[in-house]
């Protein structure tokens, strides 16, 4: 039985209100082209992390559970069902340091969303406009539910900021495309707090397995699995973010439960989401800004540097320090971009060059200093390289804006890019191009069950 609207708080009241009309909202320009953006960039992260460890062990986990053919496997011609094409795609699109990140909330909101909703347009065949809307109301939510727990606190705690957030910007994102309404929206909030879980000692995961599971899959695949419970008549909760025993208390000492539904329709959180430039983890960004920087304004050779210093925050020094993974390891990946003048998917992810003795030597040069100066500054993870050339000038540039944040974003054209270098090696350059151009275009697909043509070649279907 469903609770009457009085006992529910009024922070779910408009929250689950939202969530049940959000398709039938447009979107303003400017958030409808930076979800654009957000779907290319993760489809392209789901594309190259076939080719990954992680996303290999999902493909392979997925077809050997069978089921009904419900939703694609992006990059492949596997078809399995909803549930499981969400987590085979959710570890595809964290298969390593590619995804976009919501800083804020201390998510990565793409690698769970848009697994979620691909999964049930597909399951569904709705218009590629559903969709859209569909993956801004999950990074909505995605992010108001973190904010209400408070993000730092909860990492504090060790608790997996990541995987929370995601399951319920999964849920509904997907609970939204199975046409819930708001009764069964609360419901569907319940099954996603049962599930949200997870610790954050994934990211010391050196292959990157449990981590494309903790960040992509296991939100993806729980959010999925909520929404179609909740569709099948599954009851619940009415409020689970209010009254005895409730989520936000069980999770955090000071939730702030007003932040739920907070700027609804009015703050939009993927214009706040970042896009990363390198496919390389996110404390490195910024290093790679300031050396890109005084590269491109100073003419200098590599046998004309003495020493290069290298400051970030002090929590962001000890994920990238000598790290084993060569995309995440920023001493490497500053050594790499000094010997090759660039940095491609290919390049980074190439263990190989970690023991190159043309890498190395740049690498010897490299300090890394952790600053707690820079772990306050305003916006987060800038950094300040510092090259001392032989011939005795010294150059420094703080990136404050990493290319590619909310702060600075990308163009339409860089975001193309990236998802070219990612994409051409494992579809070909042909279809590469088709799958950029059909994402310029996606609120114009009248059944997003037929996308997947774009990576599955006719002769292959």
């Amino acid at each position: 039985m469903i609770a009457p609207l009085s006992e529910i708080s009024a922070p779910m009241r408009a929250l689950s209100d939202y969530v049940a009309g959000a398709l039938a909202r447009a979107l303003p320009d400017a958030v409808a082209e930076k979800a654009r953006h957000h779907i290319l960039d993760t489809l392209a992260a789901m594309v190259s992390g076939t080719g990954l460890r992680p996303g290999r062990l999902a493909i392979g986990f997925v077809a050997a559970q069978g089921g009904a053919p419900e939703a694609s496997v992006v990059g492949t011609r596997l078809r399995a069902s909803a549930v499981n094409a969400a987590l085979a795609n959710g570890m595809l699109a964290h298969a390593d340091e590619t995804d976009d990140s919501h800083a804020p909330s201390r998510t990565h909101p793409g690698c769970a969303v848009i697994p979620a909703a691909l999964a049930i347009a597909e399951r569904m065949h709705a218009s590629g406009e559903q969709f859209l809307r569909a993956v801004v109301l999950g990074y909505d939510i995605c992010a108001r539910v973190n904010y209400a727990l408070g993000p730092d606190a909860l990492a504090a705690a060790a608790h997996a900021t990541h995987s929370i957030g995601g399951t319920f910007g999964a849920g509904v994102a997907a609970g939204a495309l199975l046409g819930l309404d708001a009764g069964q929206v609360r419901h569907l909030l319940s099954y996603c707090a049962q599930q949200a879980s997870g610790v954050a000692c994934n990211v010391r995961d050196s292959e990157h397995v449990e981590k494309a599971f903790g960040f992509g899959g296991m939100p993806a695949r729980n959010g999925v699995a909520a929404a179609t419970m909740v569709a099948q008549g599954f009851t619940g909760v009415d409020d689970v973010f209010s009254g005895e025993r409730n989520f936000l208390e069980a999770y955090a000492a000071a939730p702030e439960p007003s932040r739920l539904s907070e700027g609804l329709g009015e703050r939009f959180e993927i214009l706040a989401t970042n896009i990363k430039k390198w496919s390389v983890g996110s404390p490195a960004q910024s290093a790679l800004d300031a050396l890109t920087h005084l590269m491109a304004s100073t003419a200098f050779a590599i046998g004309d540097v003495a020493a290069i210093r290298v400051h970030l925050p002090t929590r962001s020094a000890r994920t990238v320090d000598n790290a084993p993974m060569p995309d995440v390891n920023v001493q490497h990946l500053m050594a790499l971009l000094l010997t090759d003048r660039a940095l491609t998917f290919q390049s980074v992810h190439d263990h190989a060059r970690m023991h190159d003795p043309a890498v190395l030597a740049v690498r010897r040069l490299i300090t890394l200093v952790p600053s707690q100066e820079l772990m306050e500054a305003r916006p987060p993870r800038q950094a300040i390289v510092e090259i001392t050339l032989r011939d005795g000038r010294a150059l420094t540039h703080r990136t404050r804006a990493v290319r590619g944040t909310a702060d600075n974003p990308m163009t339409r054209a860089e975001v193309e890019a990236k998802a070219l270098d990612l994409m051409r090696g494992p579809l070909g350059p042909e279809r590469a191009v088709h799958l950029v151009e059909a994402c310029r275009r996606i609120e114009y697909s009248p059944d997003m069950s037929e996308f997947a043509r774009h990576w599955v070649s006719e002769a292959s279907r």
